[in-house]
């Protein structure tokens, strides 16, 4: 499935959840600036929106915002895709409302905050499986972290053949596609994989924040590779194969909604994030939107491919708002 489908999927998804009631109700948002029972707010609420960041958590927050919009026409919302880095440029320097991120806030972008005078608080959203995808011709199933490590660190190795102790014979040339350095998850898979945040090798295809391109990159070479957020896995699983990564209790596990709540898909399970700034909570038609996205955002999640809160990390979410509101 190309981009443009994808986002035709998210609104399919989002307009069927609107007509089939699903959004619920909490009675600890019952004040947040003409909020309705659903958890946004009435008709009467107008203004806009700026949401930018990651691309990972960008189509989960387009699909709450399309069903958010059904309830509330008048509130124009933007949703960019700089990825968790550039919209952290753009969020510190107070030009957007809320950050998409999948990776919590770095100390540099905290200090950038700072000096822009921007406050702000961490609520997650979802939860994911980073998902390392190969060519369905391969025929290795399972790899480690040092295997990993081989093929995408700075002295990457160039063949199947050459990384050691691989599940299966393979021969084939690594052709390696992955985001850019202003991603988030390069950011968390560079530190899981090597240690170190930003350490990989550079002789790499750079999709930038298309993870649509590895997707084509990876289907089209046998000896293919990439990694990306669940959704994008599922979404194209028929031409992609997920390996299993081994976890430090030397067990095989694929990337699933059930091994990722459970803690056994470590250590590329992660959740995912948004940052509102404190001075946009202030704004009616911000604050509806944010506890929207939490009353509804395990329903949505699932329609498009991401893996639910958990309740404790709901209940914790729904603390955050309220701290930062």
């Amino acid at each position: 499935m190309n981009l443009s489908s994808k986002r035709w999927a998210v609104l399919v998804a989002a307009l069927a959840l609107a007509l089939g009631g699903t959004a619920c109700g909490d009675d600890d948002d019952s004040g947040s600036g003409g909020s309705s029972s659903g958890g946004g707010g009435s008709s009467s609420l107008s203004g806009s929106i700026r949401i930018d960041g990651s691309s990972t958590v960008g189509p989960l927050t387009e699909a709450v915002a399309e069903q958010f919009n059904e309830e509330n026409p008048d509130v124009q919302i933007s949703v960019g895709q700089a990825g968790t880095g550039g919209g952290f440029e753009k969020f510190c320097a107070g030009e957007t409302d809320i950050n998409d991120a999948s990776r919590t806030i770095e100390s540099d972008e905290l200090a950038a905050c700072k000096t822009g005078g921007v406050k702000q608080d961490e609520v997650t959203v979802a939860n994911d499986a980073l998902t390392v995808v190969l060519n369905p011709n391969n025929p290795v199933t399972c790899l480690t972290l040092d295997q990993l490590g081989q093929i995408w660190g700075a002295d990457a190795v160039s063949s199947w053949s050459d990384v050691k102790d691989l599940d299966a014979d393979f021969g084939a040339d690594i052709a390696r596609f992955g985001p850019g350095t202003d991603s988030g998850t390069f950011d968390y898979f560079t530190e899981a994989v090597n240690g170190e945040e930003g350490v990989q090798t550079k002789d790499y295809n750079n999709v930038g924040e298309d993870d649509n391109q590895t997707v084509v990159g990876v289907e089209g070479s046998e000896g293919g590779i990439g990694y990306f957020g669940y959704s994008y896995y599922k979404e194209n699983a028929e031409g992609l194969k997920a390996a299993e990564i081994e976890n430090e209790k030397g067990k095989c596990v694929a990337p699933s909604e059930e091994s990722v709540q459970a803690g056994e898909y470590t250590p590329l399970g992660r959740e995912l994030f948004i940052y509102p700034s404190e001075k946009a909570m202030q704004k009616p038609e911000v604050k509806a939107f944010v506890d929207y996205y939490l009353a509804n955002v395990n329903g949505i999640a699932s329609e498009v491919g991401f893996i639910p809160l958990t309740d404790q990390q709901l209940s914790q979410s729904k603390s955050a708002v309220k701290k930062i509101g």
